[in-house]
């Protein structure tokens, strides 16, 4: 894959930027592209007890860092979690402000046979939103029963690396102990994906539209 010069990232909540295209943020930004990322919820209420309230956020901002992806690329939404669908058209109208504001060549959402709700909510609008752009869908395995791998990123070691010390910059969910989130799986994934491409190591994505 070319890279782009222009990419925005649709993540539903903190850290499914981090899961689901780590890897290729960290080859892009390495190569020259301008990324955006867009959070739609700050997860409050996926904090462990005793957390303090905008811990997620500033775990984001620390994962971002990681990537390489600059501050001010950054845009933060607070819809509660579980519940976008009750906030469609708001959702829809931010969705509508980014594509005017960043002008992406690529945009990276949510596969489409995504289970959670949110993240169809996320899926849905934004095929109204960039349904004249190249839009690729991210594989998060724990959220599928089924994926199309059509569309793939070979990835270096470094760059695996760097989306696993982006991870780790999430403490609450590692506290957690969320089975995603260990090294294990992140590099089993990765080794996955790349026996397909005849390389070490990347990721995988549903081609959604493809604009050439």
């Amino acid at each position: 894959m070319i890279t782009p010069q222009r990419v925005l990232v649709l993540a539903p909540h903190t850290d499914d930027a981090e899961l689901g295209c780590g890897g290729t943020l960290a080859r892009w930004t390495d190569e020259g592209a301008d990324v955006f990322v867009a959070v739609f919820s700050t997860a409050e209420e996926s904090l462990p007890p005793g957390a303090r309230p905008g811990q997620l956020r500033d775990e984001c901002h620390h994962a971002l860092d990681e990537l390489k992806v600059p501050v001010g690329n950054r845009f933060f939404h607070d819809h509660p979690v579980r519940e976008f669908g009750y906030h469609r058209q708001e959702i829809l109208e931010q969705l509508i402000s980014l594509r005017a504001e960043v002008r992406p060549e690529v945009v990276l959402v949510p596969a489409g046979a995504d289970l959670h709700q949110d993240h169809g909510v996320i899926h849905q609008e934004s095929l109204r939103a960039f349904r004249h752009l190249t839009m690729l869908g991210y594989e998060m395995p724990w959220n599928h029963i089924t994926f199309s791998a059509e569309g793939f990123v070979v990835l270096d070691r470094e760059h695996l690396e760097r989306k696993w010390r982006a991870l780790t910059r999430y403490a609450s969910q590692i506290e957690l102990a969320r089975p995603y989130f260990s090294h294990d799986t992140i590099e089993a994934m990765a080794r996955v994906r790349g026996l397909q491409m005849k390389a070490e190591l990347a990721e995988a994505y549903e081609v959604i539209r493809l604009r050439l």
